[in-house]
């Protein structure tokens, strides 16, 4: 199918404030607030994808956070090193942004969910095997979730490999290969996405079968981060369930 990359440049209004994590110019977060209804609800962390290609930033999923915030959630939209052959710098980045960036800015009690997008998805599913102790759930959206697949199919014009640099084989920054996730862990995928397959989450979850996953028909790759799409209600029925059972857990006040 062809896919509707509309939502990659929509406007949007700017963020409400940037917080930064770190000394480097791309450890900055820029963050949304969702009004009264966010009180209750866990922050978002937000990761956006684009093959961790450093000429794809955060500027590509403003109107998406944009939408989030306006269903009520409080989001902050991470942005992280991307080097090429230089993993290890993303990775730190993504780890630096869950300990320090909620402490930042005004939050929710709830504790924090972690959302990523395609690459972004990829390293979601990473760092919930990490042990953040604020990180509550994982919503990873088409994510590249089996990093042995995407180089034997050479997603993305090898995009894995220009991420990986050498040696290309990394278990241990594969989320299919890693232990599975002590928390809470859903991933949405459209079942017509021609970018990143529906089989790296089917394979993702053949090695970790307690992730939830939801297939969206006649979805591609995009629609799942664009919220004029039929497969947008999808992603907000997710997270509030996600929202719903990190509240659950949450100690009373």
């Amino acid at each position: 199918m062809d896919e509707d990359r509309s939502i990659l440049s929509r406007p949007a209004p700017p963020p409400d404030r940037t917080v930064h994590y770190g000394g480097e110019p791309d450890q900055l977060a820029e963050v949304r607030f969702g009004g009264a209804a966010s009180a209750a609800r866990p922050l978002v962390l937000f990761i956006h994808g684009g093959f961790w290609r450093p000429q794809i930033d955060r500027s590509h999923s403003a109107a998406t956070t944009a939408a989030l915030a306006a269903a009520g959630w409080t989001v902050a939209t991470v942005e992280y090193r991307r080097v090429p052959g230089q993993p290890e710098l993303t990775l730190q980045d993504v780890q630096s942004a869950l300990r320090s960036v909620p402490s930042l800015i005004e939050r929710p009690a709830a504790g924090v969910l972690l959302v990523g997008h395609s690459a972004g998805g990829h390293l979601a599913l990473w760092a919930a095997t990490k042990g953040n102790p604020e990180l509550a759930g994982v919503l990873a959206l088409a994510p590249v979730a089996d990093l042995r697949l995407a180089l034997e199919r050479n997603l993305g014009d090898g995009a894995a490999a220009k991420f990986l640099g050498a040696p290309r084989s990394r278990d241990d920054l594969d989320p299919r290969r890693l232990d599975a996730p002590q928390i809470a862990t859903t991933i949405v995928h459209g079942v017509e996405d021609a970018i990143v397959p529906l089989a790296l989450a089917e394979s993702y979850q053949a090695a970790h079968p307690r992730t939830r996953l939801v297939r969206v028909g006649g979805a591609g790759h995009f629609a799942l981060i664009d919220p004029f799409t039929s497969a947008w209600p999808v992603v907000l029925q997710e997270l509030g369930a996600l929202s719903s059972r990190a509240t659950s857990r949450s100690p009373s006040p």
